[in-house]
Parts: C-alpha cells; structure tokens; sequence
C-alpha cells in the first residue's frame, strides 16, 4: 500500500530588505494620506462614500444658489466670511462621522503598537490623523467660497470684487479646520466604539451652540449687550469666527460688542492646546 504525499513544504527562505528606508517623514505622510482618503470614502467600501459625499452636495447647494442670484440680481447676496456660520450643522455632521473613522477602530482592536512599532512616534501618529481631519475640513469649506468666488468675478457685480472677503474667508477655514479637527479628534479618541463617538461629537456641538445661544439670549434680555459676544465664545464656531474678525480684519456675523479680539485669540489657543494635549496623553496611554 502506497501513500500519497498530503502537502510539501517549500523552503523559499526570507531575504532582508536592502531597499532605500524613507523614515519617520515618510510613513507620516503614507498614513496622513491613507487617512485622507479614508474620511471621504475613497479606498473604502461605496456605502461608506455616501455621507462624505452627500455632505460636500449639501455644502456646495448654498454656493451655486448665491451664484445664481448673483446672475439674477447683480447683487453680493452672501458674504464669504459667514460661509460656515451658516453651515455649522453640516461641518459637525462631517466632523462627527469622520473623527470616529480616524481614531476609533486602530483603539478597538488594539492595532496601535504596530504602528508605533517603528519607525513611527505617537507624535507622528496624532499629527497624522489631525492633519487628515483639518484638510479635509479646509477643502470642505474652500472649494465652495472659492466656487463662489469665481462665480463673482464671473458674474461681473457692481464695483470692485471682495477679494477682502474671500481671502479672509479662507484664512478663517485654516482656523476652523485646526481647531475644529483638534476637538473632533479629541472627544472621539477617548472611546474605542465608533458609534459612541460619532454621539459624543455632535452631542459636543449641539451642546455648545444651545448653551451659547441661551446665554446669549439671557444676556440680552437683560440689557447686557457687552455680555453678548462672550456668551457666544461658548460655541467653536462663534470663536473662529471673532479670532477671524480679529486676525482678517472681517465682519463678523454677529457684530454687536463682540469680545476683545486679544481675548478672542488666546482662548482659541487654550481650547486647541487642550484638545491637542488630551489626544496626545490618550494615545500614549493606548500606545503602553
């Protein structure tokens, strides 16, 4: 009786890598990328492609409506620098779906030392993920104004373009991109379940936009304009946008007393330095 061989083990050896090593620089960058990627769906599956797309339609709606007033009315029908006051609800849905997928599964399932393994640093990994969330939100908002923007020159209004405007508008979007990304990344690193912190997000900025709202309410009812602008530092978006009136030199949307813009720049600094410094001590915490 014979009997057949089942398997054959081939000894194919392993060879070292003598290929160039491009270092810490360059596995920051492959991962800032790949995260880029990840928060509009791209590499992922179509229905993950769906909210991130369905939201930059929802933030471009806005723009081609001004573009065509603007065509009908010959009129500067809405101002770049209130561009994401308006659209505050879109820019947390975005941030709420989106800062989960960065930071969320790497936690659950525990893959963060390989990472960390070599030759990337926490600091890499943190600076990575938040430079993936703040572009995307700076595009977010500057494709629409610079849309506009062109739609403007297009359209050919009386007297000179607002380039003032536009710029300032854009220089605003670097400031909410940093600091919004900063929050977003921080509140949903402290759990490892998705879902939880895509609510713990949005609840964040419900939060602080009602609270301000009602504080700035109060404040008026009681004939304490001066109060006004300092309540509405309690909602990010309020912030950004007095430290973009301060730093741009643009009309900010709510124009009555608003807070010093010294005041206004400091506590920006606070708020992302906090934010930066939670995320940084989480993911050390994970990373041991």
């Amino acid at each position: 009786m014979t009997t057949e061989p089942t398997a054959v083990i081939h000894d194919i050896g392993y060879r070292h890598y003598d290929g160039v090593r491009l270092g810490r620089g360059r596995a920051t960058l492959a991962l800032g990328v790949q995260s880029l990627r990840g928060v509009f769906g791209l590499g992922r599956t179509a229905r993950a492609k769906i909210m991130p797309l369905l939201l930059v339609a929802i933030m471009l709606m806005p723009t081609v409506v001004s573009i065509g007033v603007m065509a009908l009315a010959k009129e500067y029908v809405m101002p770049y620098p209130g561009y994401a006051i308006f659209m505050q609800a879109v820019i947390a849905v975005f941030l709420a779906a989106q800062s989960p997928y960065l930071v969320a599964p790497d936690l659950r399932f525990r893959v963060l030392p390989l990472y960390l393994s070599r030759p990337l640093t926490v600091t890499d990994y943190v600076l990575a993920k938040l430079s993936a969330l703040a572009i995307a939100v700076f595009g977010l908002l500057a494709v629409p104004l610079t849309i506009q923007f062109v739609g403007e020159l297009l359209v050919d209004l009386p007297g000179p373009p607002h380039t003032g405007d536009y710029l300032g508008a854009l220089g605003g979007a670097v400031l909410f991109a940093l600091l919004l990304s900063t929050v977003s990344i921080a509140l949903a690193s402290f759990t490892p379940r998705r879902g939880l912190g895509v609510a713990v997000v949005i609840a964040f900025y419900m939060f602080t936009a009602a609270v301000s709202g009602i504080f700035a309410g109060a404040m008026a009812s009681m004939g304490r304009d001066d109060l006004v602008g300092w309540a509405l530092l309690l909602n990010p978006f309020f912030l950004v946008d007095y430290v973009q009136s301060a730093l741009f030199g643009t009309e900010p949307v709510n124009p009555g007393s608003p807070p010093p813009g010294i005041a206004s720049v400091l506590i920006l600094l606070a708020v992302a330095a906090v934010a930066a410094t939670g995320v940084l001590l989480r993911y050390r915490k994970a990373a041991s």
